[in-house]
């Protein structure tokens, strides 16, 4: 995830007061932007990053999502309008308190609890729940030039293809901290186009710790920041990337991804090589959206599994 800057923050906390909002204040940071409480059941997001494809498409994918019954909320735009050339949208406040805090500030234990791994459990499960709709399809994720299924009729090419073209943003700069980064590649879009066919539903695919309300009793009641990987797909691929982004930089982050997939497979009937094989192709996807100089953590973890599925070799899935 990344950090609304600084110095914007004060600004648009004058400028939401201006407009009617007496008492602003700054909700959450994610990677497409800065969120604020507005009071009223409402939020303003500030996209920062890169703006949805389209308000009409992102509107069209909430209420596709939201038209099937789910055990817990999700985001539904009210409003919008461009400050300046920055597009802030108004949304409707989901209930809750994160789940916790992202690994990088507050590491989790070793042991996730009973609770915890439940909550995960309904999320995941809740979302496969939802059909892939026509909207869902037109979606780009972060860091692509196009909707990701533009040209393919199955998920695992339109993946493929995505990992390809991800190599080549900066591959120079991955294969400098990934020597055997070419085969990878290669391998990884071979193995994925020969995945059968699968139905597909709504992926989130950044399902990290603050993305999931609970209530007091640790039960989900919202999913938020949808966008940063959204599209349909395989729901295996939203189980790999959840199992694998939950703890990403504590000391018990290979520990917790192996609990997690375990628990997903068995839970919801995935192979565990597929959710290996996708984890691959989601770091290929996303090793750059934050940085490729060595100093972002993101860019290192993504590096860090992909060197080990360099030593392990090619996964026939």
């Amino acid at each position: 995830m990344t950090t609304h800057p600084r110095r914007h923050t004060e600004d648009w906390l004058a400028y939401f007061a201006s407009s009617g909002h007496p008492a602003p204040r700054p909700l959450a940071a994610g990677a497409e932007g800065t969120v604020y409480r507005l009071g009223g059941g409402t939020i303003a997001k500030v996209w920062d990053g890169r703006p949805p494809a389209g308000l009409d498409l992102v509107s069209r994918v909430q209420a596709d999502i939201a038209r099937h019954p789910l055990p817990f909320a999700t985001p539904r735009i009210l409003g919008s309008e461009e400050r300046d050339g920055v597009l802030v949208t108004y949304e409707r406040e989901l209930p809750g308190v994160p789940l916790r805090d992202d690994s990088a500030r507050t590491p989790p234990p070793r042991d996730l609890s009973a609770s915890e791994t439940e909550a995960l459990l309904t999320v995941v499960r809740g979302l496969a729940s939802v059909p892939g709709s026509p909207a869902m399809r037109q979606l780009t994720v972060q860091g692509d030039d196009r909707p990701l299924w533009e040209g393919h009729t199955r998920f695992p090419d339109a993946l493929a293809a995505l990992v390809e073209r991800a190599a080549r943003r900066n591959g120079d700069a991955l294969a400098a901290a990934v020597p055997g980064l070419a085969p990878v590649v290669e391998r990884t879009a071979a193995a994925l186009r020969a995945l059968p066919g699968t139905p597909v539903t709504a992926i989130h695919g950044d399902l990290v710790p603050p993305n999931i309300h609970v209530d007091g009793a640790g039960r989900p009641v919202a999913v938020l920041d949808f966008g940063f990987f959204t599209t349909v797909g395989d729901p295996a691929f939203e189980a790999a990337v959840t199992a694998a982004v939950w703890d990403m930089y504590g000391p018990h982050a290979e520990h917790h991804t192996a609990e997690l997939t375990g628990l997903f497979a068995a839970a919801l009937g995935h192979d565990t090589e597929v959710m290996a094989l996708y984890r691959t192709a989601y770091a290929l996807c996303t090793y750059d959206l934050f940085g490729t100089d060595g100093t972002d953590g993101h860019f290192r973890w993504c590096a860090a599994l992909l060197n080990r599925d360099a030593v392990t070799g090619s996964r026939d899935a």
